[in-house]
């Protein structure tokens, strides 16, 4: 008999049903123990031991494990193939206290398949100690950080909530979202005009098309205002235009690459979903779906990469796919080759893609929920595109010269017309995203057919006045694009540190973007000034730089924590002298013209940590609070009452109206 250890009950039940008889599949529900909640748990002065406590219910997992364990011949640690997998594997086995006897196997693949399961069966080896000491590393670092740093906030900062919290990494994500805010408040716009020439060709029914005014003599046009503008409307008044060069260009558009984290949850935010719903929904479709007879099956491959590669059979699958469905002409000649942007990826990790492109979003669509079925559809299609040939326009450009009376007495401006033709549409068959829109591309639409020498009509000149754009505020994705640019973060934090600076009332979500609130600003200000080292962006990064060293066996942990240690304390130390005292101004109380049936006084609308509430004015005195009618979402299943929002430790969730006597609840994702 032999014993298969992952984290997660659907994924047990999936490996459960491929192995079938002579394996017993158990799932640690994740990490088993780590470093205790309310105190530091790492021993500074010896090496900077950790203390790992289990975390609550552990013991009742930790006996499960060991009697699953009783009597095996062999133990399979199945986590996932990260460094946080690594770790959970590392303490499980810490836990387990196996007899000599028994065979321990480490095992990793990114799906969940039977011939993936059966691979890395056949390929067995060892725990990988460098990326436990990574992962470790990583945890005892944001341990002091948090620890060391979060009661001085409690101490320094007056008016704001309970609970303030600075993170190694956390408040790094912070000051992005609040540096592009004071740059946004800082801006200041800046005229400018352009002018474009409705032409017409002299021709009967001709097709009016729009040309750019592109050069003034040979310098680019500055046009600072509408006397700038229109001194040259009055310049050009009674010229004569005409087609000077005619130039054509075939241009391909290569395919996306497949999708890592980071690309997925930035698609997944054109359809409104946050990165922790991206990831939560990736999840199952990793674990395990039930398929018809099949049983449980996972549908994609590992969801937290930074690796485009894609193995060799995937791409012979795709190839056949595009075949059946699209034709031999849509197929590349040999399958394309994507360059991993990101240092540390690993190539054995793949890209996000279908564990089996034969599974149709179509074929599936019966057997998933309509998230699972976006999601997957949006990844099979993806991946299907990645394999595909490039688009391919024809680009054509026309120079237009103006002049005065004949051509001979030219005048400096010369315009521009830029037309685009999709010739071959290629992945975009397939797959195509939309990115933000590109003005000028916008306007590349098809020019009719000109001939060098023709003469044009001036339809009308079109002067525009602009004005420049400060930066865009940041959504959640845009936040996890300039995280990964600049090296802060890894695939399996980003979700979780956008998702950490909004529960903590620094930032709020705003339609699409990212707001920074005054607690938001008073903390990140007061951090950044202390700590001007520690929350620099290049410093983070480097970091994660070192922590990659650790995972590569290029560096040690105990000399890693020890070097930050020496900066950081003396840093801990002049901040806990000098930190001076900031005050957050919270947002106002609200009149709501009801009296406290307690003690008389207004009752007013204030925000709480959970969400709004009505309280008395006359607070901490009257201790009086009325709750607010929920918003109804529906009926309850279990009882008929009334389903609705309500706010938990946790976030949202619904639940039935007639609590505590019907206990329904459900996740608004879902």
């Amino acid at each position: 008999m032999n014993l298969v250890i992952v984290e997660s009950p659907a994924k047990a039940k999936t490996i459960n049903n491929i192995l079938g008889r002579g394996y017993r599949v158990v799932a640690s529900m994740g990490h088993v123990r780590d470093l205790p909640r309310k105190k530091m748990g790492v021993d500074v002065e010896n090496n900077f031991r950790p203390t790992f406590h289990l975390r609550r219910g552990g013991h009742k997992i930790v006996e499960r494990l060991r009697r699953a364990a009783e009597g095996v011949d062999a133990v399979y640690l199945a986590t996932d193939l990260d460094r946080e997998g690594e770790a959970i594997a590392w303490h499980v086995l810490q836990l387990l206290r196996l007899p000599q006897r028994v065979a321990i196997h480490r095992i990793v693949f990114h799906e969940i398949t039977p011939s993936a399961i059966q691979a890395a069966i056949r390929r067995k080896g060892k725990l990988n100690d460098d990326l436990v000491e990574a992962q470790q590393t990583r945890r005892i670092l944001d341990r002091l950080v948090g620890y060391s740093i979060s009661p001085l906030l409690w101490k320094r900062i007056t008016g704001g909530p309970k609970g303030l919290s600075a993170g190694r990494v956390q408040t790094v994500a912070l000051r992005l979202v609040v540096d592009r805010e004071r740059e946004i408040e800082a801006f200041v716009p800046v005229e400018y005009w352009s002018i474009e020439a409705l032409l017409a060709q002299q021709i009967a029914n001709p097709i009016p098309f729009l040309a750019k005014l592109w050069k003034i003599g040979s310098q680019d046009p500055d046009l600072k205002n509408r006397d700038d503008a229109e001194a040259i409307v009055q310049a050009l008044e009674g010229a004569i235009y005409w087609v000077e060069k005619v130039s054509k260009k075939r241009q391909s558009r290569r395919p996306w690459p497949p999708f890592i984290t980071s690309t997925m949850q930035q698609a997944a935010a054109k359809m409104g979903w946050p990165p922790k719903l991206t990831m939560k929904i990736a999840q199952q479709l990793y674990e395990g779906v039930k398929i018809g007879d099949e049983g449980s099956a996972g549908l994609i491959t590992y969801m937290r990469t930074d690796s485009t590669y894609v193995a060799q059979e995937a791409q012979t699958a795709a190839r056949e796919i595009i075949a059946q469905y699209w034709g031999e002409d849509y197929l590349p000649q040999k399958p394309p080759i994507y360059k991993t942007r990101s240092k540390s990826a690993q190539e054995a990790h793949e890209a996000i893609r279908p564990t089996d492109v034969h599974r149709t979003p179509k074929n599936l669509r019966p057997c998933l929920d309509k998230k699972q079925d976006q999601l997957y559809t949006l990844i099979w299609r993806r991946f299907i595109a990645s394999q595909m040939k490039p688009a391919v326009y024809d680009v054509t450009t026309a120079l237009i010269p103006t002049a005065r009376g004949e051509r001979g007495n030219r005048l400096p401006y010369l315009f521009r017309a830029r037309g685009r033709v999709l010739v071959f549409d290629g992945f975009l068959k397939v797959y195509e995203e939309k990115k933000e829109a590109d003005e000028e591309e916008e306007k590349e639409k098809a020019l009719p057919a000109l001939t060098k020498g023709e003469g044009l009509d001036l339809l009308k000149l079109i002067p525009q006045q602009h004005w420049t754009k400060p930066p865009p505020r940041y959504t959640e994705a845009r936040l996890i694009k300039e995280l990964e640019r600049r090296g802060i973060g890894r695939p399996s934090t980003f979700a979780s540190m956008v998702d950490l600076i909004k529960r903590r009332g620094y930032v709020e979500r705003r339609g699409k973007v990212l707001v920074p609130l005054s607690l938001g600003f008073v903390v990140c200000d007061s951090l950044v000034a202390a700590f001007p080292d520690l929350f620099d962006y290049g410093f983070t990064a480097q970091m994660e730089d070192r922590l990659d060293a650790i995972a590569n066996g290029r560096a040690k942990r105990v000399s890693t924590l020890e070097e930050f240690w020496i900066g950081f304390s003396q840093a801990l130390s002049r901040a806990k002298e000098e930190m001076p005292l900031a005050h957050v101004k919270m947002e106002k109380a609200e009149p709501t013209g009801e009296k406290c049936p307690k003690c008389g006084s207004d009752l007013v609308r204030r925000k709480g940590k959970y969400g709004y509430f009505l309280g008395c004015s006359d607070f901490p005195r009257c201790k009086y609070v009325k709750k607010l009618k929920s918003k109804v979402v529906g009926q309850c299943p279990q009882c008929g009452g009334e389903l609705v929002e309500r706010k938990g430790k946790r976030g949202k969730f619904w639940g039935c109206s007639n609590y505590p006597d019907c206990t329904y609840t459900q996740n608004p994702e879902s």
